[in-house]
């Protein structure tokens, strides 16, 4: 059978937002060699996010390999290189230094973190390097406006603020609370919250934070359960939503617990057991459960396991669905590749949905991001299962 150089075309993005003036291009473009195209990307893969850091990486990879045993895009393999930033924003800011000035990468691809992209894209942006498809879904990654700014996700705020008016209303909460990590990420959350609950005259009845990389949740349950919150916005991430929920299942707290897309892995279940049962988050690419998986996903699950000796998840999916799109932008940028005439590719890019259940992606001018939409999905003996969409 004959192998098709790319077999996923039906992988969807949306582009939003962008500066009204056109940025100058170098002359002379890095990354880009008769035979390479040189891909970078900044991941935790030693810190709390490694579990993420991880999965991306080796999604990103799986994709590449395809490409490069498969074909080429106009006579060019893809070589990725990886950095290291233990999720904290200054080793982020040495890691794109490195990948820029150095390495001479092409374009930076699936960097994990809000505090950290928005350290490290300063960098990029005077080498005209762009920013694609980042790990992250604050608003940060398409707004204020960037020719160079490619996101993937809608923003926490976004889902958040249209997801927790209607909770409020369907469960008659009365008192609504949020804990959120206090940087870029948790303010997003924060304020996507207080957004939703202005459109129905309601406000946040108490708000507690914590500093990134905290364990110990007990003093902030302590203050949502003496506040009687029914309802509790989760601005956290993996071992943060994990530590909340187990604290407050402990003490006898149990209201409606809300997370977003930031908190959406397979890991809240698998580390955190049937405490984590109820459990609400945002999502845009559902976690691939091989058991009960289609067909196609079931083919590239196998493909990912046998590479990496481990099944995916939903981190694998996005980094495979990142690259895909990078290749299909390269391709209709011609051989002549640039900074400027991949710009040009992506900014005319329509995406229909793929079996991954990524919506359809739509990337013009002036929108930066692919789509706007999301699901929610609760935690249901053992697993995500979709309950709402979310446009």
């Amino acid at each position: 059978m004959k192998k098709t150089l790319f077999p996923f075309t039906g992988l969807a993005l949306t582009l939003a937002t962008c500066l009204s003036a056109t940025p100058v291009f170098a002359a002379e473009q890095q990354g880009v060699s008769k035979n390479e195209i040189v891909i970078g990307t900044i991941q935790d893969l030693s810190g709390p996010l490694a579990g993420y850091g991880k999965q991306s990486r080796n999604g990103m990879q799986l994709r590449i390999d395809e490409l490069n045993e498969q074909g080429a895009i106009h006579g060019r393999k893809l070589k990725l290189l990886v950095e290291d930033s233990g999720y904290d924003p200054k080793r982020a800011v040495l890691a794109a230094q490195k990948l820029v000035n150095q390495d001479k990468i092409f374009i930076m691809a699936g960097h994990l973190g809000t505090a950290q992209n928005n350290a490290a894209m300063p960098i990029q942006f005077e080498k005209q390097i762009v920013n694609f498809m980042p790990l992250t879904a604050s608003r940060d990654m398409y707004d204020p406006p960037n020719e160079l700014k490619y996101a993937l996700l809608s923003s926490y705020y976004d889902q958040i603020r249209m997801v927790l008016p209607k909770m409020v209303t369907d469960k008659s909460v009365k008192k609504s609370c949020i804990i959120y990590q206090d940087d870029e990420f948790g303010l997003e959350v924060l304020r996507g919250a207080e957004a939703g609950l202005k459109t129905l005259n309601m406000e946040l009845t108490e708000k507690t934070s914590f500093k990134r990389g905290s364990t110990d949740f007990s003093t902030q349950v302590a203050k949502m359960k003496s506040s009687g919150c029914e309802l509790v916005v989760l601005g956290t991430i993996i071992r943060e939503t994990i530590g909340t929920v187990a604290e407050s299942r402990k003490t006898g707290f149990n209201p409606i617990f809300l997370a977003s897309i930031a908190a959406y892995t397979d890991l809240i279940h698998k580390l955190g057991g049937k405490a984590m049962d109820g459990v609400y988050a945002t999502n845009v690419v559902q976690n691939p459960y091989l058991d009960e998986a289609s067909q196609p996903i079931r083919f590239w699950a196998n493909k990912y396991k046998t590479k990496f000796n481990e099944d995916p998840a939903v981190f694998s999916a996005y980094g495979y669905i990142m690259i895909d799109i990078f290749i299909q932008a390269a391709q209709k940028a011609g051989p002549n590749l640039t900074s400027a005439s991949f710009v040009k590719a992506m900014n005319s890019m329509s995406i229909p949905p793929d079996f991954f259940g990524t919506p359809a992606l739509t990337y013009t001018n002036a929108k930066r991001l692919g789509s706007e939409s999301a699901k929610l999905s609760q935690i249901q003996d053992g697993k995500w299962r979709v309950v709402m969409e979310v446009k």
